[in-house]
């Protein structure tokens, strides 16, 4: 997932030094998270008492036991039985919050009961229907685990994120704010939530400028007390949304441009602190408010975040996949990815060759060469075609995972010298490659399509995609294709394992294993390893 890039927001405003301090935010975020834990033993599909409890406590970091995520995952999943895979026929936004609990939970949301949470979010119409609020969560929810915009065969019109972003800039008011029915008085917490779904594309000159300006009414619209009002009420849950927002665009919510009489935005959010892990909704009165509290501690759990560089509060790039009981056998074993490996960032943006212009792994080809995995032939030719040598293969599979590169002395014929000494040493360290003999590597030889099966499959391996085959299960999956005993009995397995993870497209009748593979078949092999690895979208 994309980083957030961290503005500056340049305000005329007078400086003040003295900030008051209410509490320790880490005893409140704690005590907070450890009252909603025990005062929501069952959490639900709800506002209240369900997702922001859920979201809330797995972004704190609170010690929460397993089984508790589990009630909430089952309750889903009764729901969805329950009303066949609807959770709301008008209201979009209840999908876009289960979305984001499950992730947070690391739930997948694309397979529960069998239903695609996110399917629905690709319907245009319908996730706008309720107003701003709809293209605001429909982003944040898409973009909080970098997921695919889905497809939905049943929209009139299929949404893209694109759509969602300029419908949310079109809704911006004069002022700089957003409000919940268009036209209408701008308002903080609306404004903060727009700017938490723009802050994924804060790179986009168009986005920049909305998101200044709505921090320009954000500032200006902040009370002496440090918060906000809305319906000329002081509340919480403004403050809240505001902070959230702050931290997702890698502002300090004690920048000086949100400091007002001395009084920060946590300042005013403690106001609201009742102890023992209680906040009150309004400023007056001393009850404990349920909504208040959840977002609060959204809050607080952003700002903890924030102030300790981790992730975002909605980027859950950091959350490790919980993969049900049931779908083990079936799933790929994520959670056992090497520590070793990791997400490599576009450095190339637009890198495209003129030879690949018609070919159908086009856009994987280029996906790789953004981000400098895979090279042309030249600056300007990929030659497709081509066949490629057991160095250059070696090379391409070590920087797909991102490993930090060893040099270590193996084969004879691989020299200190040699351009691709350290990825052949790093190939071999971490058992994607062996040698033709125990002191050959042959590293100008080209590479066949068993081979490269086989060495993808133990990449694939090293993150985290581990499946074993009996020799039924092979045969089942090969004897689809009219050469599969031509395989060497050392690629039977590879093959099965690519094949059956959509590593290899099983369209074609031949495997041709023995064949040198080519280059644009290698470049598909690695995209296809990632994506099922979450590791390139």
């Amino acid at each position: 997932m994309k980083k957030k890039i961290s503005i500056l927001l340049v305000l005329v405003m007078a400086f003040v030094a003295a900030v008051p301090v209410f509490a320790d935010e880490q005893d409140v975020l704690q005590t907070t998270a450890k009252y909603i834990y025990e005062n929501t033993p069952d959490p639900v599909i709800s506002s209240i008492g369900g997702e922001w409890s859920i979201i809330g406590l797995a972004r704190s970091g609170y010690n929460v036991d397993g089984e508790y995520y589990d009630k909430y995952y089952e309750n889903v999943k009764k729901f969805l039985r329950e009303n066949e895979g609807v959770l709301h026929d008008r209201k979009y936004t209840e999908y876009s919050r289960v979305v984001i609990a499950l992730s947070a939970m690391g739930k997948d949301p694309t397979d529960v009961e069998g239903y695609n949470l996110l399917e629905p979010l690709g319907d245009y119409e319908k996730t706008v229907w309720q107003g701003i609020n709809g293209p605001i969560w429909a982003l944040i929810a898409l973009d909080c685990a970098d997921y695919e915009m889905p497809e939905n065969s049943q929209a009139n019109i299929q949404a893209t994120r694109d759509m969602y972003i300029e419908k949310i800039l079109l809704s911006q008011n004069d002022d700089g704010g957003w409000s919940l029915a268009e036209g209408s008085i701008s308002e903080a917490d609306i404004t903060a939530m727009a700017l938490t779904a723009l802050s994924e594309y804060i790179d986009r000159e168009e986005v920049s400028n909305a998101i200044n300006k709505g921090l320009s009414y954000l500032s200006e619209t902040q009370k002496d007390d440090g918060g906000y009002s809305s319906m000329e009420s002081n509340n919480a849950e403004s403050c809240a949304q505001v902070i959230i927002a702050l931290c997702e665009l890698g502002i300090s919510v004690e920048d000086e441009g949100f400091i007002k009489n001395g009084n920060t935005l946590e300042d005013n959010l403690m106001s609201f602190y009742l102890g023992n892990g209680e906040f009150r909704h309004m400023t007056e009165g001393d009850d404990s408010n349920r909504m208040a509290t959840e977002q609060a501690l959204c809050a607080l759990a952003a700002i903890e975040r924030n102030d300790n560089n981790k992730t975002s509060f909605y980027d859950m790039s950091d959350v490790e996949k919980n993969i049900s009981e049931d779908a083990k056998d079936d799933a790929p074993g994520l959670s056992l990815k090497n520590d070793a490996v990791k997400v490599q960032p576009v450095v190339n943006p637009g890198k495209t060759f003129t030879d690949i212009q018609t070919n159908s792994e086009k856009d994987k080809i280029e996906a790789l060469a953004e981000r400098g995995i895979i090279n042309g032939k030249d600056e300007n030719y990929f030659e497709p075609d081509s066949s490629m040598t057991r160095a250059e293969f070696t090379t391409i599979v070590v920087k797909s995972l991102g490993l930090d590169t060893v040099s270590n002395k193996i084969f004879d014929d691989v020299s200190e010298n040699d351009w691709y000494f350290d990825f052949v040493s790093t190939a071999y360290e971490y058992k994607i490659v062996n040698g033709i003999s125990e002191k050959e590597f042959n590293p100008g030889g080209t590479i066949t399509r068993e081979e490269a099966a086989v060495m993808v499959q133990r990449a694939a391996n090293l993150c985290g995609i581990i499946k074993e085959y009996d020799d039924f299960a092979i045969r089942n999956i090969l004897a689809a294709f009219v050469d599969y005993v031509e395989i060497s009995d050392w690629a039977r397995e590879a093959y099965a394992f690519c094949f059956d993870n959509n590593i290899l497209s099983d369209e074609d009748i031949e495997i041709l294993p023995k064949i040198p593979v080519k280059r644009y078949e290698i470049a598909a092999m690695i995209y296809n390893m990632l994506y099922s690895a979450e590791l390139i979208q």
